[in-house]
């Protein structure tokens, strides 16, 4: 089941690219496979079956995970980080996308220069400006950026953003065209250190439309595990 829903995962966002209009149809778009509540043998499965990049939302469950799992994906954080959680980020993950406060980015930076290694962080945009939701907002997004990359052991390298869970899906495509156009504004700002190259968003529900809207990065756990084993 696992390899065929993957199959159809890969293939949607293929026809994603197809459809986009200002993004580039050539580029490739990363997909993390989000294993949050499924075991380390559905892991097995996916990373056999092509997976590369593996997604968590919680410290303590991937924790579990990374000391049984025999096979070494590309980690990804993309639940909300405890700066109490901070320095187990920092040892498992290659790719942090929460950062949402400079708080929990001055933490990070910490705990990556104890173990010597520069950390690669997403800033988390709350676009919507849900109040249910974690994410820097957008009128201090700059700011943010330029505080984060003057960090030694941070890496800037783009932004991710969650949309509301609309049901008509459609309504979620003006706010990831907006966020795709924040981040090329992003890009094209002077940087010191960042590399900006990742906007992450869209997640089963609407992922098809983030890909077309922009999106190189997308969490898709539900349609490749089926529902989630709480």
């Amino acid at each position: 089941m696992i390899e065929e829903n993957l199959r159809k995962v890969l293939q949607t966002i293929e026809a994603g690219k197809a459809k986009r209009i200002f993004a580039d149809k050539n580029e490739s778009v990363k997909l993390v496979a989000v294993t949050k509540n499924h075991d380390v043998q559905a892991m097995r499965e996916a990373i056999d079956a092509g997976v590369s990049d593996i997604g968590e939302n919680r410290i303590q469950e991937a924790r579990d995970k990374f000391n049984i799992l025999e096979r070494r994906p590309v980690w990804h954080l993309i639940g909300h980080l405890q700066k109490n959680k901070a320095k187990y980020a920092v040892r498992m993950f290659d790719l942090i996308h929460s950062v949402d406060t400079m708080e929990l980015a001055l933490t990070l930076e910490k705990e990556a220069a104890n173990i010597g290694k520069v950390q690669d962080v997403l800033v988390q945009v709350n676009l919507a400006k849900e109040a249910a939701k974690f994410g820097i907002y957008t009128e201090k997004l700059q700011p943010m950026l330029e505080e984060l990359d003057d960090l030694p052991h941070l890496r800037l390298r783009g932004l991710m953003c969650i949309a509301p869970n609309y049901e008509d899906v459609e309504k979620t495509r003006p706010l990831f065209r907006e966020m795709y156009e924040i981040f090329q504004r992003t890009k094209e700002l002077p940087w010191k250190t960042a590399n900006i190259v990742y906007l992450s968003m869209g997640m089963t529900h609407d992922y098809r439309i983030a890909v077309e809207e922009g999106a190189n990065i997308v969490r898709v756990g539900t349609a490749i595990f089926g529902p989630r084993q709480y």
